[in-house]
């Protein structure tokens, strides 16, 4: 296990973004840094499928690792086909709840039939935008982002958003692949510097092969930046 502290020492810049055309971005997102990094587009190829998931016990590993117990309430985002959601609303019971959000209202479509197919009463569907999760205030004890952190395209306006949706005690848990992130990936530190450019610390990062990447735990810090404050992350050689 690796904590912050042993990975605090390796290099790290911030670096300066000059001012250049927004029309591509959401009018929403203009008073946020953009991202100085590539974005990877949306669905990994080289992720299996459930079954070869499971023959690793990818989904218990994580929630093991996040702690994740009966009448938890938990976010998760880019659900897709729901891999996670499914499992989720297990280990939850009927007393947690579910929220599945994803930016692809065909994959939510699908994801609904088969909530419904599989009669998941705790589950719960949400339309969320490429620059905010759009989820309740205070709501949940675990936030989800597996292996889709390096497709958002706004990561500083969607980090800044989500804050809120933590509870007290909340927790973000990131899957990732120590890649390149226009190769579905993101380094850990660009990760860790891009959630603390927004006032998130985080508490845990466990290299972890045997789900395809590492597990990273996040918490709020003591407080959230202002968007005019945020500098974007970059790593440089």
């Amino acid at each position: 296990m690796i904590r912050w502290a042993a990975i605090a020492l390796m290099p790290l810049m911030v670096a300066c973004q000059p001012a250049d055309d927004q029309s591509d971005r959401p009018p929403t997102a203009i008073e946020f840094p953009r991202a100085d990094r590539p974005i990877s587009g949306t669905g990994d190829p080289a992720l299996s499928t459930e079954d070869v998931r499971d023959s690793r016990g990818e989904a218990q590993k994580v929630m093991d690792l996040a702690e994740i117990a009966e009448g938890m309430t938990v976010a998760d985002i880019g659900a897709g086909e729901g891999y996670y959601t499914i499992r989720l609303a297990e280990r939850v019971g009927s007393e947690g709840r579910v929220l599945a959000q994803d930016i692809d209202r065909g994959a939510l479509e699908r994801l609904g039939q088969r909530v419904e197919r599989e009669r998941l009463d705790n589950v719960s569907i949400k339309l969320g935008n490429e620059d905010d999760p759009q989820l309740p205030m205070d709501s949940f004890d675990r936030i989800f982002l597996v292996h889709m952190y390096h497709e958002v395209s706004e990561p500083y306006a969607f980090l800044w958003r989500l804050w809120p949706a933590l509870n007290a005690t909340g927790q973000v848990i990131v899957v990732d692949s120590d890649r390149p992130t226009d190769q579905h990936g993101i380094p850990p530190l660009l990760l860790s510097c891009e959630f603390e450019a927004v006032g998130f610390k985080l508490v845990e990062f466990v290299e972890k092969p045997d789900i395809r990447g590492y597990f990273a735990r996040f918490e709020r810090g003591s407080e959230r930046s202002q968007p005019g404050e945020i500098r974007p992350c970059a790593l440089r050689s």
